[in-house]
């Protein structure tokens, strides 16, 4: 039986997307003729990262998706991923963490994760600064308060977004005072000790204008050791006349999250609230500085600018179990009966039998000296990172809008620099596993103290340095050959200089100068087939590199802890993306209100793809080019706005697959062989990527005081992570429904409640597999290890509550 869905199987699946539709529109078109439909005024969006003057987004070759303030407003989250999830049709929120407050959003099968090893595939920026942070590109959505944002797009197949724009970008405009004045205070709380109050102010006065907002939220988790917090603040300084505009803005934030993670089935079989392994906490600090400018120079030209500095540090701290063993059980041989090793059966690599060899697995204390075993001890380890970058960069656009030849036509040119300097620093202590699994110091030699092997494997205090500097230049034009009929063509260049340095001195391996550059091309057509129907077809390329953390953790027989030591590696190359889209969208006004529609396909080719593989040690990984992987699919979506009435149903189907037959490491799944590895064939589905969703949702103004809506979404099926040759069984689909409700006790006041999960289903919405001979089993009562799988699963039902004041 085949593996894989081909494209022509996704386009199969169109007339069910376009079934989607509301028949209401169709009535419409007949009823009246399509020429005399008075439609709205169409919204333009910025087709790069900085804001221009603003393009219809149905002269852009692919899909762009926008999202306003009142659509966040409308969720009452602190969250900005809650939003996107529920109205974007390929957006997939993976609460990997079991908090959500640190959430993986997936877009068409590819990433922007604040997870270290979770390979990046979306570029992400806030009023066109580039957020995917400098060591990793991981984006840390706890850090953007959503109340503060304006508008937020999403685009596919626009590679003028820059590096990791694989998948697509997510481009977030954040409120200033020219566009939002007012006051309002918020304060919220409910279930498992949450409780959040915002305050929001913006102001105009003639040509200045302020904006202010600061949130903070405190949550407990609903499961163990995993409290969460957060303080964020965002202002914007605002001088305009009627040349130009300026701003001054600034933010800052500070989240503590407790990341529980995924949990061995047999222990959430015991108590749903069970973690394994604990502590795994992580500290987020960010601030930065921006000036941005908008100039017209004349009707026809205008300038774009922004120049910030952005600060950014993190503390993750994660306890894990450590596969640690009297020497004397090492299959090799070795001069340290009685001392404490490494298990060299975690590295099915090194056979010689010397005793060399066996020695370099004993592990030393903080003073060098090997340690002597303890019978009593249940060894563990508490692995610490500490990452530290500051950005500056700058970006200059122009955007023309003169008549080409007598037609219309729309371009945009520019170019940006970001060069970050960061520190990475990683140490592993040894400690005690205790019976709640919660790992500590112990009474036994070392405990307490940083660790190292004698030759250098697994456990390796990391202190490095380094700098990344992203150069970029773009073009992009549309020409309306006819009124009816656009040619976008564009490209960007982009330039990647990436060097890290040992600072402790020991490991030179560790210094690594590398350059990746490539010109990404994009083109396509859209034809206006009436006023009411616009079809699109495009090609586009993009390119993401490798990471300081990818570069310095990419060799199998060496593996790092992921979030934690590097060692030397074999050279990565950067990924590239091929993209190929059609699809229709439309608008028709029907019975007082706006129906916009959409349904297209897509198809993306990324070679060299860059993918996390499991060590065998527990908590350790490793990353590695792939040949090439494929994700194609359906995406569709209608919405409907009345002055009562929101309604949205939006449909996406996902098939992500590799494209290449060999052998990955995945030393946990049941199906791996005696080294770890399962083997891949062209067709088998990347784990972790739902094939299928459907979202839909409405809100309902039953009175001009009281709102009522609800949302739901249904999850296909997926594998689990490390599942890579899909044997095993799938995490079963899955769904989540929600409600809220609101009413405005005076035109000031209001008062709104939530239920989150309504029918308080317990699925796992995340799955991997870990290694069941670990030495946590020796520290509980009862056994957990009979079954590999691990699992996060859904928050139970959860009722919240508040009030808001506007003026």
């Amino acid at each position: 039986m085949a593996k894989t869905q081909s494209l022509g199987a996704a386009f199969a699946l169109l007339p069910a997307a376009l079934a989607l539709l509301p028949m209401t529109q169709v009535a419409a078109q007949t009823a009246e003729p399509a020429a005399t439909v008075a439609l709205p005024e169409v919204d333009v969006v910025a087709t790069s990262p900085l804001p221009g003057s603003g393009e219809d987004p149905e002269k852009f070759p692919s899909l762009v998706q926008s999202l306003f303030g009142p659509d966040f407003e409308r969720t009452y989250s602190p969250n900005i991923t809650d939003a996107l999830q529920q109205r974007v049709p390929g957006i997939f929120v993976d609460d990997i963490n079991g908090n959500p407050f640190s959430q993986e959003l997936y877009y068409r099968g590819f990433v922007a994760s604040p997870l270290q090893g979770s390979p990046q595939g979306l570029a992400v920026y806030q009023n066109g600064i580039r957020v995917n942070e400098a060591f990793g590109d991981t984006v840390n959505w706890d850090l953007i308060p959503p109340q503060a944002i304006a508008r937020t797009d999403v685009f596919t197949a626009n590679p003028i977004f820059g590096l990791n724009a694989l998948g697509g970008a997510i481009s977030i405009q954040m409120k200033n005072g020219f566009t939002w004045q007012g006051f309002q205070a918020q304060a919220m709380g409910g279930s498992y000790g949450r409780a959040s109050g915002l305050i929001e102010y913006g102001k105009q006065i003639d040509n200045y204008s302020l904006y202010i907002t600061v949130d903070a939220a405190r949550d407990d988790g609903w499961r163990r050791f995993s409290p969460s917090s957060l303080v964020r603040l965002y202002g914007d300084v605002g001088y305009r006349t009627q040349d130009a505009e300026l701003h001054l803005i600034a933010s800052g934030a500070r989240t503590t999250l407790g990341v529980v993670g995924p949990t061995p089935v047999g222990l959430l079989s015991q108590d749903y609230a069970n973690v394994f392994t604990s502590p795994q906490t992580t500290l987020n600090e960010a601030g930065s500085l921006a000036f941005t400018g908008k100039f017209e120079i004349n009707p026809q030209w205008s300038i774009s600018s922004n120049f910030y500095l952005r600060n950014f540090n993190q503390k993750h701290v994660d306890g894990n179990d450590s596969d640690l063993q009297d020497c004397s059980e090492n299959t090799l041989p070795t001069n340290f009966s009685g001392f404490l090793c490494l298990d060299n059966s975690n590295f099915p690599g090194i056979t010689s039998p010397t005793t060399a060899d066996g020695d370099r697995f004993v592990i030393l204390g903080q003073n060098g000296k090997p340690l002597l075993t303890s019978s009593s001890a249940v060894y563990g380890t508490v692995d610490r990172t500490f990452t530290h970058s500051t950005t500056a960069g700058t970006a200059l656009q122009a955007t023309n809008r003169d008549k080409v030849f007598g037609h219309d036509n729309y371009l945009t040119f520019g170019g940006s620099v970001d060069r970050s300097f960061f520190s990475f620093s990683a140490t592993s202590t040894l400690g005690n596993i205790y019976p709640d699994l919660v790992i500590g110091d112990g009474l036994f030699q070392g405990s307490g103290s940083i660790i190292r092997t004698l030759g250098g494997i697994g456990y390796v205090p990391t202190y490095l340095t380094g700098t990344t500097t992203y150069y970029g230049l773009y073009a992009l034009d549309t020409f309306n050959i006819t009124p009816e009929l656009a040619l976008t063509a564009g490209a960007r260049l982009n330039i990647a200089s990436i060097l890290t340095e040992d600072a402790s001195g020991t490991a030179p391996e560790l210094n690594i100068n590398s350059a990746f550059s490539r010109i990404n091309p994009v083109v396509g057509l859209t034809y206006q087939i009436m006023p009411s129907l616009n079809a699109y077809a495009g090609y586009s390329e993009a390119n993401r590199a490798p990471t300081p953390l990818e570069l310095d953790c990419a060799d199998k027989n060496r593996p790092c802890l992921l979030e934690n030591s590097l060692v030397a590696d074999p050279p990565l190359n950067q990924v590239v993306s091929h993209t190929v889209e059609a699809g229709l969208r439309g608008t028709q006004l029907v019975g007082g209100g706006r129906i916009d529609w959409k349904a297209g396909l897509f198809r993306t080719e990324s070679t060299n793809d860059i993918i996390a593989l499991a060590s065998t040690i527990t908590g350790h990984g490793y990353y590695a080019n792939v040949p090439a992987t494929l994700r194609q699919g359906v995406e569709a979506g209608a919405e409907f706005r009345s002055g009562d009435w929101l309604a949205y149903v939006n449909y996406s189907f996902v098939d992500a697959t590799y494209r290449f037959s060999g052998s990955l490491a995945s030393p946990n799944n049941p199906f791996a062989d005696e080294e770890g590895n399962v083997f891949v064939t062209p067709g088998d589905h990347i784990p972790g990527i739902p094939r299928q969703q459907v979202k839909f949702g409405a809100d309902y103004a039953f009175t001009p005081k009281f709102k009522l809506g609800g949302d739901v979404r249904v999850v296909g099926t997926q594998y689990y992570i490390g599942d890579n040759s899909n044997l095993n069984p799938k995490l079963p689909a899955y769904w989540v429904a929600n409600l809220h409700a609101s009413y405005q006790i005076t035109d000031n006041i209001q008062v709104f409640g939530l239920i989150n999960n309504l029918f308080n289903n317990r699925n796992p919405t995340y799955g991997a597999f870990f290694d069941t001979d670990t030495d946590a089993q020796r520290a509980v009562a009862t056994n957990f290890t009979s079954d590999p799988r691990t699992i996060t699963p859904l928050q139970p039902i959860s009722f919240y509550g508040g009030m808001k004041v506007t003026f």
